[in-house]
């Protein structure tokens, strides 16, 4: 009895010996958790008591309970197409978004430095240049005979009058999905240049001695074992950026989509708290979206986590 009283002194001490060692460390990340706290947490648990009230920003929120959350699932069709339209850009942008900015960084790790240092801002670039994305898919997809795709397929012989690619709901939702595509290049691809470039060459060449004999084995074996912190961050920021697809959609086809064909649930959260100023409804909608990035991102990563096991 003795002799466990005395282990668990030496365990404070230790503890507090420890505690007291970190203080500087505690110091220096304090301002990052005072603003992530001020800017991050405290507006997250805003809203999600925002979404249990009724709150137009002039007046005094009044508690409304699940309210909410039944108008949305229940009488609200417009957010069950929207969640429908979320889901299938997600499933087509995430991982095509995910699969082509890996191979991507895996093809220009095997260029030359210069060559594949320009190929890579070439690639990161339009997901910074959204304005011009959009741009170029209005003139490759535009309305009239003019536009590219309609003059080729006009000059093929495959129509004879102009499609309505922006217009038409059967075909909004598909180019909505092709440019957010050709958007996916972002940070997680920059992320996954960085993995490779970091991989230890001497790997690669004790795994030839040990019976490696092709690029595949390599990418599975090593590369990819070396990898699984930017594979993760990639799949964080491509699911949630999957997710919260938006405003390339009112770009493109305007706000509201042709009956609702590319609506999403940023569409549909910034309806009420931008346009109708239903801050509390809007509130709702954004807790959905935010328990659905984080269902996806946690089964992402478990999925991920077993890569190379």
């Amino acid at each position: 009895m003795a002799a466990n009283k005395m282990t668990l002194k030496r365990k404070m001490e230790l503890t507090a010996r420890d505690a007291k060692r970190s203080i500087p460390l505690y110091a220096m990340i304090a301002p990052f958790m005072i603003l992530f706290a001020v800017f991050v947490v405290y507006p997250v648990l805003k809203a999600i008591w925002f979404s249990f009230t009724d709150y137009n920003v002039l007046e005094k929120a009044n508690f409304v309970g699940l309210q909410n959350y039944y108008k949305l699932f229940l009488n609200d069709s417009i957010f069950i197409t929207a969640i429908k339209n979320t889901l299938i850009i997600a499933v087509i942008v995430g991982p095509g978004g995910y699969i082509l900015s890996f191979l991507l960084a895996w093809m220009i790790n095997e260029l030359p430095h210069t060559l594949g240092t320009v190929l890579t801002v070439i690639f990161y670039a339009p997901s910074m240049a959204g304005t011009a994305v959009i741009a170029v898919f209005t003139q490759i997809f535009s309305n009239d005979s003019n536009g590219y795709l309609n003059a080729l397929l006009k000059n093929l012989g495959i129509t004879q009058e102009a499609i309505l690619w922006l217009s038409d709901s059967d075909y909004v939702i598909i180019v909505v999905i092709l440019a957010s595509l050709w958007m996916s290049c972002g940070v997680g691809f920059l992320s996954f240049v960085a993995g490779m470039k970091g991989v230890d060459e001497s790997q690669y060449e004790a795994a030839a001695i040990d019976g490696i004999r092709n690029r595949w084995q390599e990418l599975w074996y090593i590369t990819l074992p070396n990898m699984k912190p930017q594979l993760l961050f990639g799949a964080v920021m491509t699911i949630t950026s999957s997710l919260s697809v938006g405003s390339v959609g009112d770009s493109l086809v305007g706000f509201p989509s042709p009956n609702y064909a590319s609506h999403t649930i940023v569409n549909h959260l910034n309806d009420y708290g931008s346009i109708r100023m239903e801050m509390g409804y809007a509130s709702a909608i954004a807790v959905v979206l935010f328990v659905l990035m984080i269902v996806c991102n946690l089964l992402i990563q478990k999925f991920i986590r077993k890569v190379g096991t």
